[in-house]
C-alpha cells in the first residue's frame, strides 16, 4: 500500500485533472444559474445597507434624546411633553424602538400613547363642531308651521317653492319633515251641486292660461267661438292638442284648420298625452273647486279668473323649477329674523309670502 501526495489547490493537481470552469452558453448564461443567484445576493445586500443605515439612524436620534433628558440639572432625568411625543411618534416610524430605552420601560411608552389617544378624542368631543346640514331655527319653523295652518291644502312641495321664492335655503325633505310636526286642524267638509262646464287652453311652453271660459252647455259652436276668441290676429299656434271630449269634432276641427292650426287628438283612454292640460284641472279642483260651493254660472267665472291670476302670478310649480308661470322673482339674502308677511288669495284659501318693506 502506498500513500499519494493529496493536493492542497487546484494548481498542484495534473493538468488531466485540473478542476474545468464552468462554459458559458453564449457568452452570458452559466449552466447552473449563478448568475440569477448573483443578482439576488446583490439587491438582497444592498436593501439590507439601507435598513441598516435607517435603523441606525433612529437609533443614533433615540440615544441623543435621552442623552439630552440627562445632562439635565435634575438628578433623576424628568421626560417632558415634548419627550414622550417624540417616543411615541418613534413607536410608530422604528420596529426597534424597544432596544434604544433606556430611561422608562416599553409599557410606560405605549401607555403614553393611548393617554395622547384619549385626549385626543376629548379635545374633539368638547369641541362643538356643527357638521351635516344646517339647524332649522325656530323662526323658519313657526313660518312653515303658519302656512300648513293658512293653506290647508298645500303639501312639501308647495311651501318649499314659497320659501324659495322668499329667499331661504331649506330642503324640501326637511320642510317635509317639520310640516309632519307641526299642528294641523280638521279638514273643512264641502258640498258640490250644479254641473258647469269650463273651456280653457293652456300653452306648454311655460303652462300660461291662453283662455278660460265657463257654460252650462258646450256646444260646438260654442266652443269653435272660443278658439277665435282665444288665437286673435294670427296669434294661433302651430299645434293644437284636443283630448276625446265629443264636441271636439266638426266644427270645431274646422275652426281650428281655418285659423292655420293643425289640431291633434290624443289616443282613446290616454290622458297622459295631453299631461299638461289634466296636471291644470287637477290642479283647480284640489286647490279651490273641492272647498267652494259654486251658486251659478257668474260665481264660477270670477272663481276662475282670480284662480288664474293666482295660477300665474303667485303658485310655484315643479314642471317650472318651482317658479311661476309669470316669471314671479325670488328674494335674496333672507334670515330666520326677517318679517314676513302673508297676502290671501282666493278669499284667504292659498296666500302668497313676500318680505315685509
Amino acid at each position: 500500500m502506498s500513500l499519494a501526495p493529496v493536493p492542497r489547490h487546484n494548481s498542484e493537481l495534473p493538468l488531466t485533472q485540473a478542476v474545468e470552469a464552468p462554459r458559458l452558453s453564449g457568452g452570458t448564461r452559466c449552466k447552473n444559474g449563478a448568475m440569477p443567484r448573483l443578482l439576488t445576493l446583490l439587491v438582497t445586500l444592498a436593501v439590507g445597507l439601507v435598513r441598516s443605515r435607517r435603523d441606525l439612524l433612529f437609533e443614533n436620534l433615540a440615544l441623543r434624546q435621552q442623552l439630552a433628558a440627562a445632562t439635565q440639572r435634575y438628578s433623576r432625568p424628568r421626560l417632558t411633553s415634548s419627550d414622550r411625543i417624540f417616543w411615541v411618534l418613534l413607536r410608530r416610524l422604528w420596529s426597534g424602538w424597544k432596544g434604544a430605552l433606556v430611561f422608562v420601560q416599553p409599557e410606560t411608552v405605549i401607555r403614553w400613547h393611548r393617554t395622547g389617544f384619549k385626549l385626543y378624542w376629548k379635545w374633539l368631543s368638547r369641541k362643538h363642531v356643527v357638521v351635516g346640514r344646517k339647524p332649522t331655527s325656530k323662526e323658519l319653523r313657526g313660518l312653515i308651521f303658519r302656512m300648513v295652518a293658512e293653506n290647508r291644502t298645500w303639501g312639501a312641495p308647495r311651501i318649499h317653492g314659497e320659501l324659495r321664492m322668499l329667499g331661504f335655503e331649506i330642503s324640501e325633505r326637511t320642510v317635509l319633515r317639520w310640516m309632519r310636526k307641526g299642528p294641523r286642524d280638521s279638514e273643512p267638509a264641502t258640498v258640490a251641486f250644479g254641473l258647469l262646464y269650463c273651456f280653457f287652453v293652456i300653452a306648454h311652453d311655460r303652462r300660461r292660461i291662453l283662455h278660460c271660459r265657463v257654460t252650462r252647455h258646450p256646444t260646438k259652436a260654442w266652443v269653435a267661438q272660443q278658439l277665435r276668441e282665444a288665437f286673435p290676429y294670427d296669434t294661433a299656434p302651430k299645434y293644437l292638442i284636443l283630448d276625446r271630449e265629443h264636441t271636439f269634432q266638426g266644427e270645431v276641427l274646422e275652426a281650428a284648420e281655418c285659423l292655420g292650426v293643425s289640431p291633434i287628438r290624443i289616443e282613446v283612454r290616454s290622458p297622459w298625452q295631453n299631461g299638461i292640460a289634466e296636471r291644470f284641472v287637477g290642479n283647480c279642483r284640489r286647490d279651490l273647486l273641492d272647498h267652494v260651493i259654486v251658486f251659478n254660472n257668474r260665481h264660477l267665472k270670477r272663481l276662475m279668473s282670480e284662480y288664474v291670476r293666482y295660477y300665474h302670478d303667485d303658485r310655484t310649480h315643479l314642471g317650472l323649477g318651482k317658479a311661476t308661470p309669470a316669471g314671479r322673482k325670488a328674494a335674496r339674502g333672507a334670515t330666520a329674523s326677517t318679517t314676513v308677511v302673508s297676502l290671501p288669495r282666493l278669499g284667504g284659501l292659498h296666500h302668497r309670502y313676500d318680505l315685509a318693506a
